[in-house]
C-alpha cells in the first residue's frame, strides 16, 4: 500500500500498454463506493418526498436511477477496456480531433465547475465545524480566515491523491470506503432513531409520471454526471475482462451507498415536515442532530465530497490533455485546481447572491454531456477498436481527423440534440430568468428530463450514419 501510495503516475491521455493493464472490475467497485459514499445523499432522498413520492417510490426511483446511471458508467468503461485511454480522448475516433474540442470543453468546464462548488461546500462544512468545536463565527464571511483555511486544506487534500494519479485513487478509494463509511452508517443509524414511522404510514404516494421524474433526477444528480469518466479509470483494465462485470462493478459500486443515503432521507423527509419544507434539507437535517452527531455528519460531508473531488480532478486532468493543452498531467491538474480554488474562495468571501445562479449554469451543461454519451454508446455498438496512434494524431495524416478535423456524423447530432434539448429548459430562477425554452412549462420541460431528450435525440440521429466516415 505505501509503495503504491507513493507512486506518480506519469502517463497523460496516451493509451496504455498491454503490459500495464493488469486491472479488475473489483478495484472499480470500490472506486465508485468511495465516491458515492456521503451523507450528500440525504437531500436526495428529502426531493423525492417533496416531489411527491412515498418512501417505496422514492426506495425505486433511487435503485433504478443511481444504478442504472452508474450502469451507463459501466458501459462507457467498456470503451476503456477496449482503447486503454481516458473518455474523451477516445470521442476523437466519433467527433474527429478537431470537432471534438466542443465536446471536451464543455466536459472540462462543468467538471470545474462542479469541482468549484464541491470545495465551496467543504469549506462551508468546515467553518461550520470549527464552530461547533472552536467558538468561531459560523459564517464564511464573518470567518474567513477559517474558510480560506478550509479550501486550502480541502485542496491539498485532494491534490495530494490527484496529483499521484491512478493507482493511489484505487488505494485511498478502497481504504477509505471501510474507514469513513462507518460515519454515515453512524449518522443514518441516529437519522433512522429519530423516523417517525407511523407518518410515513399514511402517504398515498404519486402517479408513475411523478415517479419517473424522480427517477429522471436521481440519475441526472448521479451518474450522468460521471458517464464521461467512466474510461477514464477502466483504462488500466486486463483486454480480457468481462463487459458485464465493468457494468456491475459500477451500478452496484455507486448502487449501494447512494440507495442507502437515499433512502434515508426519503424516511427523515417522509417524517420530518421541518427538514422537508427547508429550502436547504441538508443544513436543516444537520439542525436536527445534537453536537456531538452533528459534528461527525460535518466530517463525514466533508470526506465524501473529497473522495468524490479525487475522482473528479483526475479527470478534470485528462479532459485538459485532451484539448490539446501540452502539459504534464501532474501540471493539468495543478493548472485545474488553481481555477476551482479561486473560484470556491471567491463563492465564499466575494460573490454574493450568485452561488446559485452558477449551479443552474453548471447544471444546465448536462444537456450537452448526454447528448455526448448518447452518440458515444451508439457508437460503441459498431465500434469496438481504437488507433491508439491516431487518437494521439493531431495533423492532417491522422485517421481521425476526418474532413478538416471535424467527422460531421458525429458533430451535427450532437449539436442538433443540444438544441431540441434547449426547447425545454430554463437557465435562471425566480421572476427574471435568463432564458426560458418555448417547451419549458410541458411535462417534459417541467419534470426537468431535457438532459434524457438530449440523449435521446443524439443516439437517435448518430445511429444512421455511425459507419459513415465523413
Amino acid at each position: 500500500m505505501g509503495k503504491t501510495l507513493g507512486i506518480v503516475e506519469q502517463r497523460g491521455i496516451e493509451p496504455v500498454p498491454l503490459e500495464e493493464r493488469n486491472g479488475n472490475p473489483l478495484e472499480l467497485f470500490w472506486v465508485w463506493f468511495a465516491a458515492n459514499i456521503s451523507v450528500l445523499g440525504l437531500p436526495l432522498g428529502v426531493s423525492l418526498i417533496a416531489l411527491g413520492l412515498n418512501v417505496p417510490q422514492a426506495l425505486f426511483a433511487a435503485v433504478i436511477g443511481s444504478a442504472g446511471s452508474f450502469a451507463v458508467v459501466g458501459i462507457i468503461s467498456i470503451a476503456g477496456r477496449n482503447g486503454a485511454a481516458p473518455s474523451l480522448t477516445l470521442s476523437r475516433a466519433m467527433f474527429g480531433t478537431r470537432g471534438n474540442i466542443g465536446p471536451t470543453f464543455v466536459s472540462l468546464v462543468s467538471r470545474l465547475g462542479w469541482e468549484t462548488v464541491n470545495t465551496a461546500t467543504a469549506a462551508l462544512a468546515f467553518v461550520t465545524f470549527c464552530s461547533y468545536c472552536f467558538g468561531t463565527a459560523e459564517t464564511a464571511a464573518k470567518a474567513p480566515v477559517v474558510a480560506i483555511a478550509g479550501v486550502v486544506g480541502f485542496v491539498a487534500l485532494t491534490v495530494a491523491v490527484s496529483v499521484l494519479g491512478h493507482a493511489a485513487i484505487l488505494v485511498v478509494q478502497k481504504w477509505a470506503t471501510w474507514i469513513f463509511g462507518v460515519l454515515n452508517l453512524l449518522v443514518a443509524a441516529f437519522l433512522l432513531g429519530q423516523v417517525d414511522f407511523s407518518a410515513l404510514v399514511s402517504e398515498t404516494g404519486a402517479e408513475p409520471a411523478r415517479v419517473l421524474t424522480g427517477v429522471g433526477i436521481i440519475a441526472a444528480g448521479t451518474g450522468i454526471g460521471w458517464a464521461n469518466s467512466g474510461a477514464d479509470m477502466a483504462r488500466y483494465q486486463r483486454p480480457s475482462v468481462k463487459a458485464a462485470a465493468l457494468v456491475v462493478s459500477a451500478a452496484a459500486g455507486a448502487g449501494i451507498p447512494l440507495v442507502i443515503m437515499i433512502g434515508m432521507g426519503s424516511l427523515v423527509g417522509g417524517s420530518n415536515s421541518v427538514v422537508l419544507a427547508s429550502p436547504n434539507p441538508m443544513e436543516a437535517i444537520r439542525q436536527t442532530l445534537p453536537g456531538p452527531v452533528a459534528a461527525i455528519y460535518l466530517i463525514a460531508s466533508i470526506v465524501g465530497l473529497l473522495l468524490s473531488n479525487h475522482l473528479s480532478v483526475y479527470s478534470a486532468g485528462l479532459t485538459t490533455l485532451t484539448l490539446g493543452i501540452r502539459i504534464r498531467r501532474v501540471w493539468a491538474v495543478v493548472v485545474d485546481v488553481a481555477v476551482t480554488t479561486t473560484g470556491a474562495i471567491l463563492f465564499l468571501l466575494v460573490a454574493t447572491g450568485f452561488y446559485g445562479p452558477f449551479v443552474a449554469f453548471i447544471s444546465i451543461l448536462a444537456i450537452p454531456i448526454s447528448a455526448w454519451i448518447g452518440i458515444f454508446l451508439v457508437d460503441m455498438c459498431v465500434r469496438h477498436t481504437y488507433s491508439g496512434p491516431d487518437l494521439l494524431d493531431l495533423s492532417s495524416g491522422g485517421a481521425y481527423f476526418y474532413t478538416g478535423g471535424i467527422r460531421w456524423a458525429g458533430l451535427v447530432p450532437w449539436l442538433v440534440s443540444i438544441l431540441v434539448a434547449s426547447l425545454f429548459v430554463q437557465i435562471g430562477e425566480g421572476a427574471h430568468p435568463f432564458f426560458t425554452g418555448p417547451a419549458y412549462f410541458t411535462w417534459l420541460g417541467q419534470s426537468g428530463l431535457a438532459w434524457l431528450l438530449a440523449l435521446i435525440v443524439g443516439a437517435a440521429g448518430y445511429a444512421p450514419l455511425a459507419r459513415r466516415s465523413f
